[in-house]
């Protein structure tokens, strides 16, 4: 953990803090998270305070918060400190974690690449050991990916399963919450105060599933990094073995993805970018165009194979099995990056996590390998309603691999 300041707050070493006065709050006296100190990316609502969502333009036209997000509130009941509000990419609407305005929080792992994104600060804060965990949300990657580029644990929960009442949406039918922690078992512990029981409960994990496609689509050298813990992994769970979850490939997956979640972003927050006309930094006005341009016969082509592959995934996972594949395709991207390099670290990325996306699966990355020095992530994935079942999982796998738990 980070020294305090004079003023009782935490030295931001990284920048994962949004600018100006800290926003903190005392957890109940007692409880299971007592002890522990968090913070929350700045789309998620704090009584008495600005949500900023990233960009100048959405603080000054909305207003301050009358009340906190419940899954804050459950945080704060169960005995967990806020420590402050995190930054996040504008509107959440990106994956590197750049934001020009508040500033991109530095990568703690590895300070020449980007800390990924929309969940950087989040991220950046738990990889500096400034906090102990701290709340993400998960519409594309945006928990995932960060984990996978910081070096720390992160799941994206089941769609649905906490509640996003009191936060900002941009996808609201792929929109999750998620969290990151330093250690597994804060990771899970977290998990036992937001998620509820899983269904059907006390159900046991396995097989293990390969996903072919996605260790194709990754770098050799993070397959590499990755091929030890694989081998760890299948000490607890059984050789792997190989499924081809989308004979149509990776690129239809993510355009499904795309057509379908630029649809809901528009349809979200379309009306607030064209009465306000606001500044956006680099990708996110782009982003944004995409999403008031989509043509209705795009977005429902993405709707349907989206329909066809959630019916796909119950089948294939609904007795237990576990899917396992590299969390992102390659190391973050570094910050000397052009931005036609970004987008095409993207869309390999996103043909990957639209996996769960689409699918509205639990997923969990564990800090499992480095490539190059650089931090790369293995995903655990089961059916929606396995989370507990999944963290454990995820628990048992580090303990074997020497993490921390």
């Amino acid at each position: 953990m980070a020294e305090a300041s004079g003023g009782g707050g935490l030295v931001d070493t990284v920048g994962a803090f949004v600018p100006g006065p800290r926003v903190e709050r005392r957890g109940a006296v007692a409880g299971p998270l007592t002890g522990l100190s968090f913070a929350v990316k700045d789309l998620y609502d704090v009584a008495g305070t600005p949500t900023t969502y990233g960009n100048p333009d959405w603080a000054r036209t909305h207003p301050v918060a009358a009340a906190t997000a419940p899954a804050v509130q459950a945080l704060l009941q169960a005995g967990a400190f806020l420590r402050g509000k995190t930054k996040t990419v504008e509107l959440a609407y990106g994956l590197t974690g750049e934001n020009v305005w508040h500033g991109t929080p530095v990568n703690p792992a590895v300070p020449d690449r980007f800390p990924g994104g929309s969940s950087c600060g989040s991220a950046a804060a738990v990889s500096a050991r400034l906090v102990d965990f701290a709340m993400g949300s998960d519409t594309g990657g945006s928990v995932r990916i960060p984990a996978s580029y910081c070096g720390v644990f992160g799941v994206r929960p089941s769609w649905g399963s906490v509640s996003l009442a009191g936060a900002c949406g941009l996808g609201p039918s792929f929109d999750t919450a998620g969290w990151f922690a330093a250690r597994a078992g804060v990771l899970a512990q977290v998990g036992e105060v937001l998620l509820p029981e899983d269904n059907p409960p006390g159900a046991v994990l396995g097989p293990l599933l390969k996903v072919e496609a996605a260790w194709i689509n990754a770098l050799p050298s993070t397959v590499l990094a990755l091929a030890g813990p694989l081998q760890v992994l299948e000490g607890l769970l059984g050789r792997a073995l190989g499924v081809d979850l989308a004979p149509e490939g990776l690129g239809l997956l993510y355009e499904s993805f795309r057509c379908a979640q630029a649809e809901e972003a528009w349809a979200t927050l379309g009306s607030w970018v064209s009465a306000t006309a606001p500044s956006f930094g680099p990708g996110v006005r782009e982003r944004f165009d995409a999403a008031r341009t989509m043509s209705a016969e795009q977005a429902a082509a993405g709707r349907a194979f989206r329909r066809v592959f959630q019916a796909r995934m119950k089948a294939l996972l609904a007795g237990g099995a576990v899917l396992v594949y590299p969390t992102s395709p390659a190391p973050a991207p570094k910050l000397t990056s052009s931005q036609a390099d970004q987008n095409a670290v993207r869309e390999l990325t996103m043909g990957v996590t639209a996996i769960s996306g689409l699918a509205g699966l639990c997923e969990v990355s564990i800090p499992a390998g480095r490539d190059g020095g650089a931090p790369v992530g293995l995903s655990l994935v089961a059916a929606p309603g396995r989370d507990r079942a999944l963290l454990a999982l995820a628990v048992r796998l580090a303990e074997t691999l020497g993490l921390p738990c």
